[in-house]
């Protein structure tokens, strides 16, 4: 069961609302927040039964979804592909990732920062519209540069960085970012767990030294596969690598079960 605010709901309006706005089996909304819905033309539907009863769930051993490490690496829009590695330069792929269609590519770069480099970082593919550098927190000491907590793609008035490739060097005025954990889903992963794109979810690692994950955004797009992406240092201080799982244990705020070991 949860309670539904206006404040809730205004902080979805990034995300979007779904309309109908699904309401689980003993949710209420506030006054504000039935106000809210209606000014906007956004209608109710009770959901009979949650698909994931997570307070059941829990008790049985949980839902699970699987983890992936991301270590620091670089988008780049193919403007900045050419500028670092020549004219008509194309990524070539070395390995494919978790989600559909995105890859390792064999190319690889250096980060330049005021206090110091990262070498041999890899660059994603395919190209972006606009290029992007994700590091970790202890990236950013060994850099001299301490960027923000941003989903990927949120990139505006972040730190610079520079590029060193095979033929040139690149400035990039924004875009270094310490990527949030977020989760990826298909649409009918989305309908199992009852949330939507832009919906938090609670997560608890598995084993001796349980840890919360309290907020993890919901990414859902019929290209995704399931998989709970954080960095080095979330995996490092959680005993996590890549492979692992995580149990899901609540979404939007509410924890509805936790099981230990």
């Amino acid at each position: 069961m949860a309670l539904i605010t206006e404040t809730y709901l205004r902080a979805r309006l990034v995300s979007g609302i779904p309309n109908p706005f699904p309401l689980s089996e003993g949710d209420k909304l506030t006054p504000a927040a039935a106000d809210f819905l209606k000014s906007r033309s956004i209608t109710t539907q009770r959901m009979a039964s949650d698909p994931v009863n997570l307070r059941e769930s829990a008790k049985a051993g949980g839902w699970t979804m699987p983890v992936g490490v991301s270590n620091r690496h670089v988008h780049l829009s193919p403007e900045h592909v050419e500028a670092l590695f020549g004219p008509g330069y194309r990524l070539t792929p070395l390995r494919e990732l978790s989600q559909k269609g995105q890859y390792a590519a064999q190319e690889i770069v250096t980060l330049v920062g005021p206090k110091g480099i990262l070498p041999n970082v890899r660059i994603l593919g395919p190209s972006r519209e606009a290029s992007q550098v994700e590091i970790s927190r202890t990236d950013g000491f060994a850099l001299g540069i301490h960027p923000t907590v941003r989903l990927s793609g949120n990139i505006e008035g972040t730190p610079g960085i520079t590029l060193v490739g095979q033929k040139n060097a690149v400035v990039l005025h924004e875009g270094l970012i310490i990527a949030k954990n977020h989760v990826h889903m298909s649409p009918d992963e989305a309908n199992k767990f009852q949330v939507a794109n832009g919906d938090s979810m609670i997560v608890q690692t598995l084993g001796d030294r349980p840890v919360l994950f309290a907020d993890v955004t919901v990414r859902v797009s019929s290209k995704f596969t399931l998989d709970f992406h954080i960095d080095t240092d979330e995996a490092n201080a959680a005993h996590l690598n890549t492979g692992d799982v995580v149990r899901v244990i609540g979404k939007n705020g509410e924890i509805t079960g936790s099981v230990r070991g």
